[in-house]
């Protein structure tokens, strides 16, 4: 069998035609038997959501060699004749004329027999849960809203910024960082107390990066208009249903921006992005639609068609203290919006999209700009029903003075900074950006409870399978 002639399942149902030889490769999803003269087989290859079913004779010459070893999980290939079908629920079916087992999967321990298992226990064999029908569509999901990502700001004429994973710059407020060392761990060299980062492989201490922002930054000073799109890491002991140690961030930054043009962007991308999935992704979103939430498409088509609301923080204080709602987290001028008032406020006073920006200067970090009443920052917060925040970002501050006055009151030292500081230095610019957690939107896309389930392999606390 030559594999340059092989079909995909997607192709094969979209073409809707009968054809005369067909060859596909995948694995058997499904199998039974008809009085001893004809299987009935579904075979799934990933493509796409449904299966194709495939009508095996056992007069076939293959099937003898071959029966035994047809079970659920196998892998096979098939050539056969396309042809229209009779029964419910398809429109083609394939009449095989030959069929070969690549690798069999034994039906007294592979452990996907059942249709329904919880996505607790799929979690605990993540190497195989790629192939139910839940989680196939949500990795089809992600990978057509990584490349709507690419699309939109490439049409926009960003350049996409490869920073590093490996770095000394803590991005102040984002979060803790993983250390990265060689040292030996048992005998660490110790000088008036502490550990010698200089006899390390860097020279001092380093880390996994928690943003790639501060590097974006340098290079929007340069090509204008730059996105990272790449791998985050937070050292934070949170096992909760929000929160992965390893996830990925898209993270624009603008030369030229300020806030108003910041949260237009924002706005545009996720119009784009679900806009784009409601496209492409129509079959496995109608899937989720009925197995996970029954709001979802309701919900994107919502996203699409209406203005997102803005709103300033103090404006959005004022409407969770007229609210006379009981929230487990008080509220008052100068805290931080939980994700309890953040979802009261799209899902109940807006039922919307809702921009939040000018927070309090206290609670945001040093790199943010200042507005002239000495109190608040420019910076937003897109919030999303359902969910909360799902962006976040602001106008940078560009002048050098405010910048360093800024540093000291967080009380960090400017020698550490001084590459950033230079970049106010040396032809400065008015600047923005923001940073969308990509797990949060395919989870809000698809609708899934858990981050955990929306990413290949999830790094969790205590966790690093696979």
């Amino acid at each position: 069998m030559k594999k340059k002639n092989r079909k995909k399942i997607k192709d094969i149902l979209s073409q809707c035609k009968e054809e005369l030889e067909v060859f596909v490769m995948g694995w058997i999803r499904t199998r039974r038997d008809s009085k001893g003269e004809f299987s009935f087989l579904e075979i799934n290859d990933g493509s796409c959501l449904k299966n194709l079913q495939v009508i095996l004779d056992h007069s076939i010459d293959s099937y003898e060699c071959n029966s035994v070893k047809l079970h659920t999980g196998s892998c096979v290939s098939v050539v056969g004749h396309l042809v229209n079908s009779p029964g419910k629920g398809q429109q083609l079916e394939l009449q095989a004329t030959l069929i070969e087992v690549y690798g069999e999967a034994d039906p007294d321990h592979y452990p996907l027999q059942k249709k329904h298992h919880s996505f607790e226990f799929l979690r605990d064999i993540a190497h195989l849960r790629p192939r139910t029908n839940t989680f196939g569509a949500v990795m089809r999901v992600r990978n057509r809203l990584s490349f709507a990502i690419h699309n939109f700001f490439q049409d926009r004429g960003f350049f996409y910024l490869h920073t590093p994973i490996i770095t000394t710059n803590d991005c102040e407020g984002a979060g803790e960082m993983f250390q990265v060392t060689t040292l030996n761990l048992d005998s660490t060299p110790i000088v008036n107390g502490k550990a010698d980062y200089s006899q390390d492989f860097f020279g001092e201490k380093a880390g996994l990066t928690v943003s790639g922002q501060l590097e974006g930054e340098v290079y929007a000073m340069a090509l204008s208009e730059v996105y990272t799109f790449g791998p985050t890491f937070r050292a934070e002991n949170s096992n909760t249903s929000r929160h992965l140690s390893e996830f990925w961030m898209v993270e624009p930054e603008m030369a030229f921006y300020d806030l108003e043009d910041d949260m237009n962007l924002a706005e545009e991308l996720l119009r784009y992005l679900f806009k784009d999935v409601l496209s492409y992704c129509i079959d496995d979103l109608e899937f989720f639609n009925k197995q996970i939430d029954k709001t979802i498409l309701e919900r994107h088509q919502g996203i699409i068609e209406n203005q997102f609301e803005r709103i300033s923080y103090s404006e959005a204080i004022k409407l969770l203290d007229q609210s006379n709602k009981s929230f487990a987290y008080s509220v008052e001028w100068g805290s931080n919006l939980q994700s309890e008032h953040e979802r009261y406020i799209s899902e109940v006073v807006f039922k919307k999209p809702v921009i939040i920006f000018d927070y309090p200067e206290e609670i945001k970090p040093f790199y943010m700009k200042g507005n002239n009443d000495g109190k608040t920052v420019r910076a937003m917060d897109v919030l999303l029903p359902k969910l909360g925040e799902i962006i976040g970002g602001s106008q940078r501050e560009d002048d050098y003075n405010a910048l360093k006055n800024r540093m000291k009151l967080k009380n960090l030292s400017s020698d550490d900074y001084k590459w950033y500081l230079d970049l106010r230095r040396f032809g400065s610019a008015p600047h923005a950006g923001f940073g969308l957690g990509f797990e949060r939107l395919v989870q809000y896309v698809t609708g899934m409870e858990n981050i955990r389930d929306v990413i290949p392999f999830p790094r969790t606390p205590k966790n690093a399978k696979f």
